[in-house]
């Protein structure tokens, strides 16, 4: 615990030095809720909803921060650390890759459960925001999509030879599932034909478990998206743990 608590904090610092992670999982997030709200204020998210489009958008603004950390800033990090012969160093002494990931994920959580905050509290006070479903649910569902995104950023950064294929896997993931699973771009204003595209990436699946969390609607809904976030988490975590480069 002590090797953790060590890590975690100097990991920290050297986090916040840089702004990639300050603008892009804390105030992207914020910016895109904001614009939301003064484009569509409270308007029904279609006709004879009784719910408000900034409230079935929140869901999916919610996982920008996880998007930012999980799929970029956790592999090219590790990736990073591998390049520059840190992960060598860290092969003779008892860390082991969990520790070294865990720490990294630890830092990105932050990031999102911080992110989430200031988009609830912006969307509460000026756009009168008000959470259909339940909070809790809504809360375990943003844990289990930010595991799976994590996981996928693990994969990546744990087996990625370099940091060039590292980056470029990322910006293969991340990007597409940036614009077209909903969490910038809102789903339900897409053309048919996009949103085939869309279901195919998991990150539209997690965003359709947080809607319905958030909205209320029945558990068989969301049972689908639910299975498939498990299994991304086990898979993923998986391969990262026993395939681990250190060099």
């Amino acid at each position: 615990m002590k090797t953790y608590k060590t890590m975690l904090k100097n990991e920290i610092k050297l986090s916040l030095r840089g702004m990639d992670m300050l603008i892009f999982a804390i105030c992207m997030p914020v910016i895109v809720i904001v614009l939301l709200g003064i484009i569509y204020g409270n308007k029904p998210a279609f006709d004879g909803a009784n719910y408000t489009f900034l409230e079935q958008s929140f869901a999916a603004v919610s996982t920008i921060a996880i998007c930012a950390g999980g799929l970029m800033g956790l592999p090219l990090v590790v990736s990073d650390y591998r390049n520059r012969k840190i992960l060598k160093r860290y092969k003779v002494t008892p860390i082991s890759p969990v520790m070294i990931l865990l720490v990294q994920v630890t830092i990105y959580t932050l990031y999102s459960l911080i992110s989430l905050a200031l988009i609830y509290v912006v969307a509460t006070l000026f756009f009168d925001f008000k959470m259909v479903g339940s909070f809790g649910e809504f809360l375990l569902s943003f844990v289990l999509v930010m595991l799976s995104m994590f996981s996928i950023g693990m994969m990546v950064g744990g087996i990625a030879p370099n940091t060039k294929i590292a980056s470029t896997v990322a910006s293969i993931l991340y990007f597409p599932m940036l614009i077209f699973s909903g969490a910038t771009l809102p789903y339900e204003v897409m053309p048919v034909a996009l949103q085939k595209f869309s279901d195919i990436l998991p990150l539209t699946q997690g965003i359709k478990l947080l809607k319905g969390t958030s909205l209320g609607m029945p558990i068989e809904n969301v049972m689908f998206p639910i299975i498939l976030m498990v299994g991304i988490s086990v898979v993923c975590m998986g391969i990262a743990i026993k395939f681990f480069k250190w060099e």
